[in-house]
């Protein structure tokens, strides 16, 4: 079965994001007022062949903590949908 992968990875809290800093600034110098904390971050995408929603979610908890995420600095949450059972 294929599964459909997303990852949100960001800063964990306490951690220093120099890049929502600079987003923050940034918006603040183009006159949007009211906006604080923000976190930068990214997202990746992908499909991955599993017998099931499980093992799919097992396989990429560990390519996050291998690899897509450094799990010191950054959270990410995992988002796990199957393609059938989307509407078309």
């Amino acid at each position: 079965m294929r599964f459909e992968i997303e990852i949100r990875v960001t800063p964990r809290e306490g951690i220093v994001d120099p890049e929502g800093q600079t987003i923050g600034q940034a918006l603040g110098n183009l006159g949007y007022s009211g906006v604080h904390h923000v976190k930068a971050g990214r997202l990746v995408r992908f499909e991955l062949d599993a017998d099931d929603a499980d093992e799919a979610k097992s396989s990429v908890d560990r390519m996050c903590e291998e690899l897509i995420a450094n799990p010191v600095i950054e959270r990410y949450e995992v988002q796990i949908a199957s393609p059938e059972t989307a509407s078309p």
